[in-house]
């Protein structure tokens, strides 16, 4: 590479991590590392129209916008002795492999190790720098940095009663879910940061519900595995994903994609399901994420272009809104949303609280337990999308403007009226905005079963027919003590969005308009 220009790549900029981390030294400079490089997109993405198959047309468009990009990036690897492992143009991802002391060299920064409690990880501190060649090719460079990106949105109820709780499909038929459909030859694709599953507990959930066992298959990224994981907490999450996603959708097939928990093996994770040209999943839920603050501009940017390669190739994406209500668990005194379901390409999924007598729901309000609850609010990073535009979106708490409002939709949450799963062989009640993402990923999956072509990112559709929705008015997403916070009430709101779903009314909507998406 001709020139040794090195600038700051500002989105690269990254804090220091926290107080409670320590800093126990530097990482040894032959340790082996790997990176995901993304690549800007070069030019507006297209489904290559009708009788066109989506992910192919991309890939091959990809392969041409891109070859003199990886040319770039393959000679700035050797340049420095790092090995490219792999490259994948429809995904505009190099993934590049060398020591430490290659990569501080490469990208001109320091690595450290720090250790948070049981968990130890690399960290660094302010921007990359980059060639001024590689600046207008280069979207980020995710990876040297491996803190910890998200968390998982559950909640686990304590001393788990069965009373008040609800098999997974139960709660389907109470949402009025179609029963004429199962999501038969659809595929969901579901994202784990953590976590593992056993065949044992699938079998045991579903018999429990009286349904047969969905063909569940696990997907490695990043060196992502099935692995149990005691440390993570994370083993219940993924049995609600795919139970609750099963059960909704029984004849759905499910692929789990396992990565590490880090801003690249998110970002892979999803850039790989949406791209698997193998099972070609047409839903995606995601059950994992961090407030807006917690991000760096250029994984926010991965992310997002990610999400709207989704939209692009026709594949819905739910994702949970948190569950620490209007603050999302910060503490510095404002009003906050979880991304990835801020992003605009993203279908937010917010929380409720419901009550039932017989088969039907009889109240439903905004699920806020005091210290617990369903995210929700303004966006401090996305302007209003034009699906919003004409949303009865309130001013943010922090600054009095409008932006992107979260969520979109919502489903029952709370724990105290949650969910029944099967997790390492014992029975458990689990709530949180994770049960609403792979709820709402099952309905898509049936609507695809019926529809002529998946509906994709449906939200426009939605945002127009919003009668559509059940909405929710009751109910505030204020931590118990503050003023930080929204109400629910007619139209959309920063609790639950346009509301909850009458299924089979979308169901009929979404299979016989073909302007829905």
């Amino acid at each position: 590479m001709a020139s040794r220009n090195y600038q700051d790549f500002t989105p690269s900029h990254k804090v220091p991590p926290g107080p409670a981390c320590q800093r126990i030294g530097d990482v040894p400079a032959g340790e082996r590392l790997e990176v995901s490089i993304y690549l800007k997109p070069r030019a507006a993405g297209s489904s290559g129209g009708a009788g066109v198959d989506p992910r192919a047309h991309l890939a091959a468009a990809r392969a041409a916008h891109h070859a003199n990009d990886i040319k770039l990036i393959k000679e700035f690897a050797s340049d420095h002795g790092l090995t490219v492992v792999s490259t994948e143009p429809a995904q505009r991802l190099i993934r590049l492999s060398g020591t430490a002391a290659q990569f501080q060299s490469a990208f001109q920064t320091t690595l450290s190790q720090y250790r948070d409690g049981n968990l130890t990880f690399r960290g660094r501190s302010g921007a990359l720098k980059l060639p001024a060649e590689l600046h207008a090719i280069v979207e980020s460079v995710l990876g040297l940095d491996n803190r910890p990106q998200a968390k998982p949105r559950l909640v686990i109820r304590p001393a788990a009663a069965v009373s008040d709780s609800y098999m997974p499909n139960n709660v389907a038929r109470l949402y009025a879910f179609p029963t004429s459909v199962t999501g038969k030859g659809q595929w969901i694709a579901l994202i784990e940061l953590g976590g593992s599953f056993t065949p044992s507990d699938t079998t045991a959930a579903f018999q429990s519900m009286g349904l047969t066992p969905p063909t569940v298959v696990a997907v490695s990224v990043d060196g992502g595995q099935n692995t149990p994981n005691p440390d993570d907490g994370a083993d219940g999450e993924v049995a609600l994903d795919i139970q609750v996603a099963g059960g909704a959708a029984p004849g759905a097939n499910l692929a789990v994609f396992f990565a590490p928990n880090s801003d690249a093996g998110f970002v892979d994770a999803i850039t790989s399901a949406v791209h698997d040209a193998t099972r070609r999943p047409s839903v995606i839920s995601i059950s994992w994420g961090s407030a807006e603050v917690n991000w760096t501009q250029q994984a926010i940017q991965s992310m997002n272009t990610a999400l709207q390669d989704a939209s692009t190739v026709n594949v819905s994406v739910f994702v949970a809104s948190g569950d620490n209500l209007a603050t999302d668990g910060v503490t510095d005194g404002k009003a906050h949303v979880d991304f990835p379901a801020s992003s605009p390409w993203a279908i937010g999924c917010g929380g409720t609280s419901i009550s039932v007598s017989g088969s039907s729901i009889t109240n439903e309000k905004v699920w806020n337990d005091g210290d617990s609850g369903g995210g929700g609010g303004i966006s401090d990073l996305f302007p209003v999308p034009t699906f919003q535009q004409n949303a009865s979106l309130p001013p943010s708490v922090n600054d009095g403007n409008k932006r992107r409002g979260v969520p979109d939709v919502s489903a029952d949450a709370a724990p105290g009226t949650g969910y029944r799963v099967v997790v390492n062989g014992q029975a458990e009640v689990v709530g949180g905005t994770s049960a609403v993402a792979p709820l709402w990923a099952g309905l898509a999956a049936l609507v695809n079963e019926g529809a002529t072509t998946p509906i994709g990112f449906f939200l426009p559709f939605l945002y127009a027919n919003s009668t559509l929705m059940r909405q929710i008015t009751q109910g505030d997403n204020n931590p118990t003590g503050s003023d930080i916070g929204y109400s629910a009430g007619p139209g959309w709101n920063a609790c639950t969005g346009l509301g909850v779903p009458n299924g089979e009314s979308l169901f009929v909507a979404l299979t016989n308009q073909p302007t829905a998406r």
